[in-house]
């Protein structure tokens, strides 16, 4: 959420940004009713004072026993509550209308941002290590998973409808044991671990900008106020709504939890295997700031570093990408996806988003701070994925596969796999 007095003064960038965004918003229209809606309440006022005054008058009429004078006026009062009743009905509708207008309006996005109209548009920013050339026939994960007994699909599908899966055994062991690593790492720097809510409320929904324009990516629960998080970020950044925290150190907190999305809109998109799944699970970071913008470009690089190191441990190549405007989210600022390389696309594949979002979801949760001076202000917000599976499964699976179809567990990942340095399939044991 932008501040109203900035979004009038800058009626033309925010309209330019909304369209970038691909988010469909008339500025103009949503000016005209927030002027309607000043204009609604100077004159209710007005009525407010002209009723007052005429109701004081009232009273000293009939003290002074001119009765008939001062039935006219209560007849005058009357009709002037009658035109405020009408008034303020005018003004909520207006009201409403203007809050739904503002929460369609985009965050600003960064100088540096790319111009683009889609992922096709992101920047190269780095490549990290080589995609492998094997001198064997690769298999994907999917053929991976089936040979070393990893996962079922079928079954996943036949229990809970398309895109849905079960992990098996080694496959289990491998979801869990990159997540605990994950989880270690951002320990070792500092971050609080918390448990989170799986369902959330539909005001922190909207209070982290991910509603309205994500509700067809959620999934509420019947008869309820209640929808499932499509990320922990929901509830790490509720944590603290409507609180003044103490900013004099970065607040910097970690969940790992299950996540649910709907996946509207990708019918037929990235379908085979484990790649866009409805349910799955995520370690994300999510940081609280002092609002400067110094600070902030910091601490983008620090959780985007966080997660380049996971995959480095990991041993897999990536490249991390600046995302343009066309591809970023209403509520981004600046952001950078990493993307891992998944040798059955043959392609880079997303694995990883950092995002900076300065005071948009604050304003939205009212989260504040007081600066040096004791002033209260609104903090700034990123949250980044440390990682995410089953689908890091794949570049983990089919980059690490060697030519006998056993897959070799990267050392970072042996101590939470029982030392094991390999997955070797039941055949190959025989």
């Amino acid at each position: 959420m932008l501040d109203m007095k900035w979004i009038r003064q800058n009626k033309n960038e925010v309209q330019k940004i909304a369209d970038w965004k691909g988010i469909t918003l008339s500025l103009d229209h949503l000016l005209a009713v927030d002027e309607r809606k000043k204009n609604l309440q100077q004159d209710a006022e007005q009525l407010r004072q002209e009723r007052n005054t005429r109701s004081k008058a009232i009273g000293h009429l009939v003290a002074s026993g001119d009765a008939e004078g001062a039935q006219q006026i209560k007849l005058h009062v009357r009709e002037i509550n009658e035109k405020l009743a009408m008034l303020d009905r005018e003004l909520a509708k207006a009201q409403q209308e203007l809050e739904q207008l503002i929460l369609l309006v985009p965050n600003v996005v960064s100088p540096d941002t790319p111009y683009g109209r889609s992922d096709a548009d992101n920047v190269l920013l780095r490549q990290i290590g080589q995609p492998r050339e094997a001198d064997f026939p690769m298999q994907d994960h999917v053929e991976l998973g089936k040979l070393h007994d990893l996962m079922d699909i079928p079954r996943g599908v036949k229990t809970a409808g398309s895109r849905n899966y079960y992990l098996k055994g080694a496959g289990v062991l491998l979801h869990r044991a990159v997540q605990q690593l994950a989880l270690d790492l951002l320990v070792s720097k500092s971050y609080t671990l918390l448990e989170v809510p799986l369902m959330v409320r539909t005001d922190a929904m909207y209070h982290s900008a991910y509603f309205p324009l994500g509700q067809d990516q959620t999934y509420r629960l019947a008869d309820s106020d209640n929808w499932l998080a499509g990320t922990s970020e929901v509830p790490l950044i509720a944590y603290y709504s409507n609180e003044i925290i103490d900013l004099r150190e970065p607040v910097k907190l970690a969940a790992a939890s299950t996540c649910f999305r709907s996946e509207v809109g990708s019918t037929g998109k990235d379908v085979h295997g484990l790649y866009r799944v409805h349910q799955f699970a995520k370690v994300e970071q999510v940081v609280l700031c002092e609002a400067d913008q110094a600070l902030s470009d910091q601490l983008l690089h620090e959780i985007t570093a966080n997660a380049e190191e996971l995959l480095q441990l990991l041993e897999l190549p990536y490249q991390v990408m600046a995302v343009c405007t066309g591809d970023m989210s209403q509520k981004t600022y600046k952001q950078f996806d990493i993307e891992t390389w998944m040798p059955s696309r043959p392609a880079y594949g997303e694995t990883h988003s950092s995002s900076s979002l300065h005071d948009f979801q604050a304003r939205r949760s009212n989260i504040r701070y007081r600066d040096e001076s004791g002033k209260l202000r609104y903090c700034y917000t990123l949250n980044n994925t440390a990682v995410a599976s089953p689908r890091i499964l794949i570049p983990l699976l089919e980059n690490h596969q060697q030519e006998d179809g056993s897959i070799r567990i990267p050392k970072a990942l042996q101590p939470y796999m029982d030392g094991r340095e390999f997955l070797v399939s039941a055949a190959a044991d025989e």
